[in-house]
């Protein structure tokens, strides 16, 4: 006798053997949350795990080259830490040069999307100023991160884990996890339409040599 799987059955499994598995170069819950919202959005259940990464950046980056790279750094140390990962996530905040601007630098953070075959696409979030007094400790050396400083002035340990300083800067209207959302949604677009990317994808070892 032929026997029919049960189709909610057949779904599970289905759904064992498909999920999506995502990687995060980070143990920060707002990464790994922003990570989990994005994809889920776009791609239904996925499974998402976070595993502790090292950089070779310094603590606080600054310019482009150095957070693309430390992006690119946590993305592909994630996926290569468990097998079967379709993808590894990198988030890399860090300060960017732009004249005209009241300290000389806005605040973005990067994302950066290494897939199996090892291409990257790259997105980013809103940039905005840190205070300048923020500024001025990085550049006399007194601090290693902003966030040392933007613990002082706010009174809030380790907000980079909480509402980052977006959130205390914007009074709660923005979070770090608004920022995260959008340089992960941004990073996902050249493989939502990737009948519209028709150029070579850069691929970690360039990037990274």
């Amino acid at each position: 006798m032929i026997k029919f799987l049960d189709a909610s059955v057949f779904k599970e499994l289905f759904r064992i053997i498909y999920e999506m598995k995502v990687v995060v170069g980070s143990l920060n819950p707002v990464k790994v949350e922003a990570t989990r919202l994005v994809f889920k959005k776009f791609f239904g259940e996925v499974e998402v795990y976070s595993v502790k990464v090292e950089t070779s950046i310094p603590a606080q980056p600054i310019g482009i080259e150095q957070v693309l790279r430390g992006a690119v750094e946590r993305a592909y140390q994630a996926l290569n830490s468990m097998d079967g990962s379709d993808y590894g996530v990198g988030l890399e905040a860090g300060l960017i040069p732009y004249p005209g601007t009241i300290t000389g630098y806005l605040n973005h953070q990067i994302c950066a999307l290494v897939d199996r075959e090892l291409k990257v696409t790259f997105g980013s979030s809103m940039g905005f100023e840190f205070p300048s007094k923020v500024i001025e400790r990085l550049e006399r050396k007194e601090v290693k991160e902003a966030e040392e400083v933007m613990e002082e002035l706010t009174g809030i340990e380790k907000i980079g884990e909480a509402i980052g300083a977006i959130g205390y800067l914007t009074k709660n209207h923005f979070k770090r996890l608004d920022l995260s959302i959008q340089a992960i949604t941004s990073a996902l677009i050249p493989r939502l339409n990737p009948n519209l990317y028709t150029s070579r994808w850069p691929r970690v070892g360039e990037i990274l040599r």
